[in-house]
């Protein structure tokens, strides 16, 4: 059904008829030699959601930290209400209305969810460590206005990634909030999580405020957004109604030309059942515990990783699955229980920020801490930097890494562009076993789609293929590539048998409505 304009715009969505939220002219940023943002523009309309989406690199996450004060155009003009503004700092956006919820909060987990609002908002406090009298009750009033379900009580580390979200958007809104900037909120959500997330983002839009949606999930941004503004290497190339749009047409901005229908090859494209019986265990988790007390970070792990099958682990994050992921990969062991690992193991961590890569060292020097030990790329005690480099370049083009060359700084690159480079490092790593976090979080369509049809083709290798783990809260990830799935609740693995393999049953379990017992 189609959505209804906004009271803020015109039906055709042409021009505001009221002074726009926000309105950015000829923004331009440049990063040393790179221009990340082209002479932009970019306009808010009170009450309108509007999806900002482009590839790895084209500049989205630039502009909206632009608009959120965190970095500060080279040229052009920001306006908000109608008034021309300098952006400094945060604080000076907050000032003016403009607040940010990044996809990595930025709560204090040993805080309640009523103590992390009230630290965001001065407004909040009667004087230094004295909370206002009444302030309770404006947040609880708040949140009912927004039919936000927010647990204020318990702290923070107690509670589930849902539950974070909404207490970050509370914060958000608290105090009188123009603009909303969200950065990919539903990377690690539950499809249920999902819905609850977009009902809450009508109800603030229907409040006045304009949303800036930054994702990368195409159905999920035409499902909720009223306008989508796409960017192309820096460029603004398309700002349209939602409801004149498809996926298709949006991935084809994206990358700028059109696309051919995808035809997954041979064994590709889908889950193929159980591992073939001569495919021989790589790895084995027995019994395995992490963390002591109530709450462990791993409960009796059992399970089993075959050659040439994905073993598919989901569940909405902080159930265990990062520890999960650690001992996989021989980072962590067990404090109680047994763990058999191949020598060679590929890991796509999480955080590619702090465990994926050395952000001072080249590309080249990234790729060369996965390839140090495999003989071919040494020569005697030496290794072969002509050689690694040649790799390196091969693996920048296969990803259609945005960089000059292998010889950049890894510190250089866009979010997306670091966790290409991350993933196809460990590609090559992974002689025996590939655990995968979260692969695709942060990459656009043509990067997803690229990371997922090499994890199947890994696994599917003729000869001798590794086993791979995939964790991740991507639930449609899950069902396309996993041969077997399983999923992790309060650090349990529970297994999901064939009948459950659908969208709605693994979301019950990723939330914890369905069976907490294998």
């Amino acid at each position: 059904m189609p959505r209804e304009p906004r009271p803020g715009r015109s039906p055709g969505g042409k021009a505001p008829l009221v002074t726009a939220a926000a309105r950015l002219d000829s923004i331009t940023r440049r990063f040393g030699a790179v221009t990340a943002l082209d002479a932009v523009d970019f306009e808010l309309v009170p009450g309108e959601i509007h999806g900002l989406l482009g590839e790895n690199g084209a500049g989205k996450t630039t502009l909206a930290n632009i608009l959120g004060g965190l970095l500060v155009a080279d040229a052009g003009v920001i306006e908000i209400g109608g008034r021309s503004v300098e952006l400094r700092s945060a604080r000076d956006a907050r000032a003016l209305g403009v607040a940010m919820v990044h996809q990595h909060f930025s709560l204090v987990p040993r805080f309640t969810g009523f103590e992390n609002v009230a630290l965001f908002n001065g407004e909040a406090w009667a004087r230094r460590g004295v909370i206002a009298p009444g302030y309770r009750r404006q947040v609880e009033v708040r949140a009912r206005e927004l039919k936000l379900d927010v647990e204020l009580d318990a702290p923070v580390a107690a509670l589930g990634v849902g539950e974070r979200q909404r207490i970050e958007i509370l914060k958000a809104l608290m105090s009188d909030t123009r603009v909303l900037l969200l950065d990919e909120p539903t990377a690690v959500l539950a499809p249920q999580e999902v819905e609850g997330l977009f009902a809450v983002l009508r109800e603030v839009a229907g409040a006045g405020t304009a949303i800036v949606l930054v994702a990368h999930k195409l159905d999920e941004v035409l499902a909720v957004a009223d306008r989508v503004t796409v960017l192309r290497r820096g460029r603004r190339v398309l700002t349209e109604e939602a409801t004149k749009l498809s996926a298709r047409e949006l991935a084809e901005a994206m990358v700028g030309r059109a696309l051919a229908a995808e035809q997954p090859a041979e064994g590709e494209g889908g889950r193929t059942g159980q591992p073939k019986p001569d495919f021989a265990p790589v790895a084995f988790l027995e019994d395995v515990t992490v963390g002591t007390g109530d709450a462990p970070s791993l409960r009796d792990v059992c399970l089993t990783v075959h050659r040439g099958e994905v073993l598919g682990i989901a569940g909405v994050d902080g159930n265990g699955q990062r520890m999960l992921a650690a001992v996989l990969a021989g980072v962590v062991a067990p404090e109680r229980g047994r763990a058999r690992l191949p020598d060679e193991v590929g890991w796509i961590p999480q955080d590619r920020g702090e465990e994926g890569l050395v952000r001072d060292f080249t590309i080249a020097e990234n790729v060369a801490l996965a390839l140090h030990g495999k003989r071919a790329y040494r020569r005697g005690p030496w290794l072969d930097w002509p050689r690694i480099g040649e790799t390196s370049a091969t693996l920048v083009n296969e990803l259609n890494v945005l960089v000059g060359s292998p010889e950049a700084s890894a510190d250089t690159l866009s979010g997306g562009n670091q966790q290409k480079v991350v993933t196809g490092r460990e590609f090559l790593r992974a002689g025996q076993l590939l655990v995968a976090e979260s692969p695709t979080r942060g990459l656009d369509v043509r990067a997803t789609r690229a990371v997922r049809d090499r994890i199947v083709r890994l696994a599917r290798a003729a000869s001798r293929p590794p086993g791979v783990v995939l964790i991740s809260a991507d639930l449609d990830e899950v069902l396309e590539l996993a041969d077997r799935i399983a999923v992790m609740v309060r650090g349990r693995l529970i297994p999901v048998g064939p009948k459950d393999q659908n969208a709605a049953a693994i979301g019950a379990l990723m939330l914890s409505a369905g069976s907490s017992t294998p």
